[in-house]
């Protein structure tokens, strides 16, 4: 039987050609793609997949984000990350979240089918480059700290945080997670407070910086 796999990439370019790239590999079936967190929870909880492979800045709800809630609704799919930055901190709070692997875009197809396959078997894949990091996190003891999303944010905060971010307003916020202009005002809020940001120009350098979202999500 072959793996059945959930493909989560923003860049449609990127995601037509990895799913490409995927199929000519034996034993290897993208089941469904999504172009932004929401998408990639959807099809997970009706599809099921073996695999989600999931950018970690994709738009809506970020890879952290989008990874938990897979674990929360389909708990038998292995989540991998994909991402273009060896950040440990990123690494250490995608693996908390969920994941079980965090794999960097620049790596050929022979080391993302080992991930998976990895993962498969019930163990931990990192890209070599990024192994290090997480292993001086866990050392130091920053590994269980804040982490790249704002360790005193609630999980609304941090969908909230996202969005700002990503450029829409508090009443498309509103509409797209279904509460009142006013709840959403009120998180960002307490978003601006907690992470002591006064604007929404310092919000969105935050979130890049922090890779919540990218400059092209």
């Amino acid at each position: 039987m072959g793996i059945r796999i959930l493909l989560g990439e923003h860049c449609t370019l990127m995601r037509q050609g990895l799913r490409a790239l995927l199929e000519r590999q034996d034993g290897l079936e993208v089941v469904a793609e999504a172009a932004n967190g929401r998408e990639a929870v959807r099809a997970a909880r009706e599809l099921r997949p073996d695999v989600a492979l999931i950018c970690v800045t994709m738009p809506e709800l970020n890879g952290i984000v989008t990874a938990r809630q897979i674990k929360t609704h389909a708990p038998n799919t292995k989540v991998v990350a994909l991402s273009i930055r060896a950040d440990g901190e990123m690494v250490t709070e995608i693996l908390k979240a969920g994941a079980s692997g965090y794999v960097l875009a620049t790596c050929d197809v022979e080391e993302l089918l080992h991930a998976m396959r990895t993962v498969l078997a019930g163990q931990t894949y990192l890209s070599p480059e990024v192994a290090g990091f997480v292993t001086e996190a866990l050392l130091d003891g920053s590994g269980g700290g804040r982490g790249p999303d704002g360790g005193a944010l609630s999980p609304r905060e941090r969908e909230v945080l996202q969005l700002v971010a990503e450029g829409k307003n508090m009443k498309q916020i509103a509409l797209q997670l279904s509460r009142s202009p006013k709840t959403v005002e009120m998180h960002r809020r307490h978003v601006m407070q907690k992470l002591n940001l006064y604007s929404i120009s310092e919000l969105t350098k935050y979130a890049i910086r922090k890779g919540l979202t990218s400059l092209d999500a």
